[in-house]
């Protein structure tokens, strides 16, 4: 890859996006993440504004503080880019309470789980209409079109997508070129939805590398039995979750009306 020349690629990219559609720049969530990282330097980089929110509900500090170590060394680089911090802890116990009571806790973890991603969505959104901005989403080309790894209308709502045609692999190459802090470049991936550490291996079963291999076999058409051992158990759980979020990939359906019928 050419790592410099895709940098430029991406960096005019979201300047002529933002100034065609007459914005100001862009409003990122910072997670503390490789994907969050990258993104937010890329957008750093087109000299328009940039405004990171961080926006724990029941974080870890180490997700936290790598956060705000990245936000501080794009400032020092950056004049346009500044922060906020929005506390969403208290808003989501208070939504968690007005929702009804279940018998087992456990049933609602991944409900859960995508509520937060949902109000993190819903604050990019409010920074973004009173200044100006567009919401960047941070989604890697395995996340989004691969095993569909985000949440619809959370992390998935977004008004462009400046690395979903990255690989993850490539994400951490440009990330590296880019200087992004080491503590970043070192963390396991996570999405940062469960207030413990389970990485995204730990939640999926296979490594980025492995789902990148696999998506490309599955481009090329092979099938289950074209494979073994290992190979074969990743090929397996990429199929998988590739079938079950066809629903983020895929327009919204429309019930079409026929014409005939509005006559």
């Amino acid at each position: 890859m050419q790592t410099e020349k895709v940098v430029n690629h991406i960096v005019n990219w979201l300047k002529d996006y933002a100034t065609n559609a007459g914005m100001k720049g862009f409003v990122i969530g910072i997670s503390g993440g490789i994907d969050s990282a990258l993104t937010s330097t890329l957008c750093a980089k087109t000299g328009l504004e940039v405004h990171c929110l961080e926006m724990p509900i029941h974080q870890s500090e180490k997700q936290v503080s790598r956060a705000l170590n990245h936000i501080n060394w794009l400032k020092a680089q950056f004049p346009k880019v500044r922060m906020t911090q929005v506390n969403l802890t208290p808003v989501f116990e208070s939504l968690k309470d007005a929702f009804p009571e279940v018998e087992n806790e456990e049933d609602r973890f991944m409900s859960l789980a995508n509520t937060r991603a949902r109000l993190r969505m819903t604050s990019l959104y409010y920074f973004a209409a009173y200044e100006k901005l567009l919401v960047a989403g941070t989604g890697n080309k395995v996340e989004d079109f691969g095993v569909g790894f985000y949440t619809k209308y959370g992390d998935g709502g977004v008004d462009l997508s400046p690395i979903a045609d990255l690989l993850k692999t490539e994400v951490y190459a440009l990330a590296a070129h880019l200087g992004v802090n080491q503590e970043i470049l070192d963390a396991a991936p996570t999405d940062g939805l469960w207030g413990d550490n389970r990485t995204d291996e730990d939640q999926i079963g296979a490594s980025y590398p492995e789902l990148e291999w696999a998506m490309e076999m599955n481009d090329e058409g092979k099938t289950e039995s074209d494979f073994e051992g290992r190979q074969k158990e990743v090929f397996k759980i990429f199929k998988r979750f590739n079938t079950m979020n066809q629903h983020k990939m895929v327009p919204i359906p429309v019930c079409e009306i026929p014409k005939e019928l509005k006559k």
